[in-house]
């Protein structure tokens, strides 16, 4: 474990996010967005590989690896969290470890809006992170939590695979249950939550229509949900869910949505022209607008409206992007690259 260590030392000390490694090769780091090769290092050979796993993976971890060829994971070393992945590339062992940080940053600390505190401060609702894996959904969403746990005498009950962030109780009750350590599903664990008085949940992830109908539901009757999606925008997070059920189901599905949706958050992490990463974002909030859309099979008009309702708090990706230029944190190239309608973008530059 000594090479492990070392390597997730070097984590701590340059600053990345990320630490890959892999049989018979050398080992990476990701510093601000960028993949840096360790040619100094070794490269990983089978038995050493072999032995990491056999001493990070729990036993019931070691069953999920053998049967799926793959496993989520939390390692800790000298009081530093990762949360990890495992998996097989030709049948070679392949890591990924990505640094947790201790201290869960506020959401000015995230260079985030202001307004996405308001949800934080629902009482009810259904409200959701989304973009790809990797742009800070669990640190957005952490963030939040936060808020609830330093204001709010509520119950938390957050399900995770594996659990990153570990909250200290403030003002609120926090449960963290883990996937195949605490819970064998998201399913099992959000029907679980009924029976346990929450007040607040959030779900590490929606895999499943029956996570997802769970969620909602949960949401209607009066309780506060978080969670996130791996989708680029809002109007295709709604898309996903509803598309995630039977046709016979999607009515249904529909009409729940468009009544408990709070919000979807869509985030990138974009390389600052300084140094290090900065987030560009869309924020769609569920007005009466937003619900018909989505009531009346109208998602791809969703944009739309959110380009047009700045004055109530939502933010167009584009209009973010080229905010972040303007203030001389990301290039111009960069912003199309990040752009999912760079045509649109063209004319706001």
């Amino acid at each position: 474990m000594n090479d492990l260590d070392t390597l997730v030392d070097l984590v701590v000390k340059e600053g990345a996010s990320d630490l890959h490694i892999s049989e018979e090769r050398n080992p990476y780091l990701r510093v601000s967005g960028t993949l840096v090769p360790l040619t100094k290092y070794p490269k990983f050979t089978k038995t050493l590989m072999q032995n990491i796993l056999e001493s990070v993976l729990s036993d019931s971890k070691k069953s999920i690896f053998k049967t799926s060829q793959g496993a989520d994971f939390a390692y800790d070393h000298k009081g530093e969290r990762f949360r990890a992945h495992a998996f097989l590339d030709q049948q070679k062992i392949c890591m990924v470890f990505r640094h947790i940080l201790k201290k869960i940053p506020t959401l000015a600390e995230l260079d985030m809006p202001e307004y996405l505190e308001n949800f934080a401060r629902l009482k009810s609702g259904f409200f959701l992170v989304v973009g790809p894996t990797g742009h800070g959904k669990s640190t957005t969403l952490a963030s939040l939590i936060d808020i609830i746990n330093n204001e709010r005498l509520e119950n938390i009950i957050t399900i995770e695979d594996p659990i990153e962030y570990l909250f200290t109780q403030k003002k609120s009750v926090i449960h963290q249950r883990e996937i195949g350590t605490d819970t064998p599903s998201f399913a099992t664990a959000l029907h679980d939550s009924f029976r346990a008085d929450m007040n607040v949940i959030m779900v590490g992830e929606m895999r499943d229509p029956d996570t997802m109908s769970t969620a909602v539901s949960a949401a209607e009757t009066g309780h506060l949900v978080f969670s996130t999606l791996h989708t680029n925008n809002a109007a295709q997070t709604v898309d996903r869910i509803i598309d995630s059920f039977e046709s016979s189901q999607q009515n249904q599905i529909r009409i729940q949505l468009a009544a408990s949706l709070s919000g979807i958050f869509s985030q990138r992490l974009i390389p600052k022209i300084s140094g290090g990463l900065v987030p560009a974002y869309e924020l769609l909030i569920n007005n009466t607008a937003i619900s018909n859309l989505i009531r009346d099979k109208r998602t791809h008009e969703i944009n739309t409206v959110i380009e047009t309702s700045s004055q109530e708090g939502m933010i167009d990706f584009n209009r973010c992007l080229v905010q972040r230029v303007n203030e001389g944190k990301i290039s111009v190239e960069n912003a199309y690259l990040y752009s999912t309608d760079p045509k649109s973008l063209e004319k706001l530059l």
